[in-house]
């Protein structure tokens, strides 16, 4: 088996990602993504530990037409279990949720997380309705968990094993309003800015 590293996995997704949207989970997530480059199109949650994939719902069925990524961590996606079962009963075909699962609390000391002790989150989405729940080890299937982010019909489900690790810190901006504004300005146009 092969060790994956969270920021290889997490640019393999975003490379040559056109007009996908990216809601990034709280913490490390966001800085894997701000890693591969600051983008509009790129949402981070800062502070909203649990609300990333039910973030990523809203906005997949606000935009129908568009490609929606939620890219998280295991102990946020914990937090925040019920947006599975909404996500299956809402099904919204455009939407991936990719969980980067090394075990850890990575914010608070790197205590272990359920999915150390076997708790399996892709089974869990698939038992809520995902049109796809993948459990991911190896880095042979990366490429098709992107062509199923990019492409296929949703909504998706993976959970990345990645090697427990710090990486160097990458801030995306911080500041809510900045952030807002500047999603929405690219999203909907230089006049959704000033609604």
């Amino acid at each position: 088996m092969s060790a994956l590293r969270r920021r290889e996995v997490v640019r393999a997704l975003l490379v040559n990602r056109g007009d996908l949207l990216v809601v990034a989970g709280l913490g490390s997530t966001a800085w894997d993504c701000a890693a591969t480059g600051d983008h509009p199109l790129t949402f981070p949650m800062w502070g909203g530990m649990g609300c990333a994939a039910v973030t990523g719902l809203g906005l997949a069925l606000a935009q129908p037409a568009r490609r929606v990524l939620v890219v998280t961590g295991d102990g946020e996606m914990l937090m925040g279990l019920g947006s599975l079962a909404t996500i299956g009963v809402q099904r919204p075909a455009n939407l991936s949720v990719v969980v980067i699962d090394n075990e850890r609390y990575g914010e608070t000391g790197m205590q272990k997380t359920h999915t150390a002790h076997g708790v399996d989150l892709a089974a869990m989405a698939r038992a809520a309705g995902f049109a796809s729940a993948v459990l991911v080890r190896e880095a042979s299937a990366i490429e098709s968990l992107r062509q199923a982010v990019h492409h296929g019909a949703g909504p998706h489900f993976a959970q990345v094993k990645v090697v427990a690790e710090k990486e160097a810190i990458t801030l995306p901006p911080r500041e809510g309003t900045l952030l807002k504004n500047r999603f929405r300005e690219a999203l909907l146009g230089a006049s959704a800015s000033l609604q």
